[in-house]
């Protein structure tokens, strides 16, 4: 397996990053994950475009986005396999130990495993803790995790694969790693991005091609919604089949089942919408 660093690629042995680098000891970095599918990054301008705009509200340099696209196309080259999550970090780089930033410039690592396609349905739990919608590092994807890190450890608990937070209000917002939709006397809403959930590539692409309402929605929406999905570049679109306790009947239903058979289709179509 290479991965790139730093301008060039390296065996995965020797590719080493220094243990001053800001995104080690403070979490200072971004990152995207990308869908790869023989050897081909799927919607990457979309995510090398969020890439710069997390970069931008972290206050870390303006990547360059040419170099990161040679770097995933040279990745994808010398590994190949069917379906892949391709990995980019870019992180604030050695700096003293504290929440000041070096100047020795942001470190880049692209990376590549081999993954396998998500099943059609999942459980999901919800968590006490709740999403900042008004914090610092809001709609940002950085590398500062650890809050998921817990909660995707009690999801795996009860044998679910993703736990959903609230915000500080009450509204439902999103998963660790995955934004939630749901269907209400069949009509498609998901949370706005007010509500302080990522802006998914792959929630936008369900927007604009099967169409939903950005709803402000009651936490306990998920106790009553008639469907429940969730997508993400690893998920695509995932129906729900369990929330907590309750099961959600029909699962998919009809409008979670159209989201998923579109979703395939254009995808499949276009690499890069």
């Amino acid at each position: 397996m290479t991965i790139w660093l730093d301008g060039s690629l390296r065996e995965a042995d020797s590719a080493q990053v220094s243990v001053f680098d800001h995104g080690l000891t403070v979490g200072d970095g971004v990152f995207e994950t990308v869908k790869a599918v023989d050897g081909r990054a799927f919607a990457l301008t979309r995510h090398l475009h969020r890439l710069a705009r997390s970069a931008h509200g972290l206050g870390l340099p303006e990547p360059d986005l040419d170099e990161v696209r040679r770097a995933c196309e040279a990745v994808l080259a010398d590994n190949p396999m069917p379906l892949g999550r391709l990995r980019i970090t870019y992180t604030g780089g050695v700096s003293p130990l504290g929440s000041d930033r070096g100047t020795a410039g942001p470190t880049l690592v692209v990376a590549l495993v081999e993954t396998h396609r998500r099943a059609d349905t999942t459980s999901v739990v919800t968590v006490p803790w709740t999403r900042n919608e008004r914090g610092a590092l809001t709609g940002l994807k950085t590398t500062s995790y650890g809050e998921n890190v817990v909660a995707l450890a009690r999801a795996r608990e009860r044998d679910a694969t993703e736990a959903l937070f609230a915000n500080t209000v009450g509204g439902l917002c999103e998963g660790t790693g995955s934004n939630v939709f749901v269907v209400l006397d069949g009509e498609l809403h998901t949370p706005p991005l007010a509500s302080g959930c990522l802006a998914g590539i792959t929630r936008a692409l369900v927007l604009e091609w099967v169409g939903a309402r950005e709803t402000e929605l009651p936490f306990d929406v998920l106790e009553r919604a008639d469907e429940v999905f969730l997508t993400s570049t690893t998920r695509d679109v995932q129906a729900v089949r369990q929330v907590d306790d309750r099961i959600v009947p029909g699962t998919p239903g009809p409008v979670t089942a159209k989201a998923m058979r579109i979703f395939t289709e254009r995808a499949a179509a276009d690499i890069d919408p």
